[in-house]
């Protein structure tokens, strides 16, 4: 009972500090924005990194500005994350990029890949998936993922690609911190989406807790960037815009 007990208290410390843990039980409500897709050099990487609230930062690994973008992240005081490729449903495994998650692979080549893109993303203290919908419902697959993290101390974040994830399960299982993403900003490319998504959070913010919202660098960067702008103000009134790891959830005490 008391290696059990121990357990808990290293894993609790190793993802936030007592302070934090104070102000976020303190605070009625959070609000976790994750912007996806760094590692390319992508349009809006810079004006992104200069917003004036903690971001968690997914960088994707094995590309010209993987390190680059992590280490200048950190730097601004935002949280990086590992942005690991994996394999859709639909669309070409050309379109993942290199060190991709698919699903023909071997176990061991899947643990090696892992192993290889956590070591390429300077600073990164979790992992979440870049498209993802085949291998995020392959339970052999996660499991190995889900080992990983847990042996290099990451929690993950789901971004709920898939209807049929199992991340959830197995996560809970093998007693990795994880959580779910609650609304894309950008899944539809247009501005009037990307403000309404926007729009939409300072209203779930008034009947929820804690929301995480995912947007992305690149195609919509700008159109992201301009709604961050407008409504940071607005988020900022209804709750505490937070990191990743400063609401995470540990499994095993549900």
């Amino acid at each position: 009972m008391k290696l059990k007990l121990l357990t808990l208290i290293l894993l609790l410390f190793s993802f936030t500090t007592e302070s934090h843990a104070t102000e976020i039980k303190d605070s009625k409500k959070v609000l976790a924005i994750v912007i996806d897709d760094f590692g390319n050099d992508m349009d809006g990487t810079e004006e992104i990194l200069e917003l004036p609230i903690p971001l968690t930062v997914a960088v994707m690994p094995f590309l010209p500005t993987t390190e680059q973008d992590a280490k200048l992240a950190h730097a601004k005081g935002h949280e990086v994350i590992v942005h690991v490729p994996m394999e859709p449903k639909h669309g070409k495994k050309s379109w993942l990029g290199p060190g991709a998650i698919t699903s023909d692979l071997s176990d061991k080549e899947v643990r090696k890949r892992i192993e290889s893109a956590i070591d390429n993303v300077p600073y990164a203290v979790g992992m979440n998936h870049h498209m993802g919908s085949k291998v995020t419902e392959d339970k052999r697959i996660m499991r190995i993922i889900l080992e990983v993290c847990k042996e290099r101390n990451l929690y993950y974040l789901d971004s709920k690609t898939a209807r049929k994830s199992v991340i959830p399960k197995l996560a809970k299982e093998l007693s990795v911190p994880y959580l779910e993403n609650d609304i894309f900003f950008d899944h539809v490319y247009s501005e009037t989406h990307i403000y309404r998504q926007a729009s939409k959070i300072t209203k779930q913010l008034q009947k929820h807790e804690q929301i995480i919202a995912i947007g992305h660098v690149g195609i919509t960067g700008d159109r992201v960037v301009s709604a961050l702008k407008t409504y940071i103000p607005e988020y900022e009134k209804e709750a505490e815009l937070v990191t990743l790891s400063e609401i995470i959830t540990v499994p095993f005490l549900e």
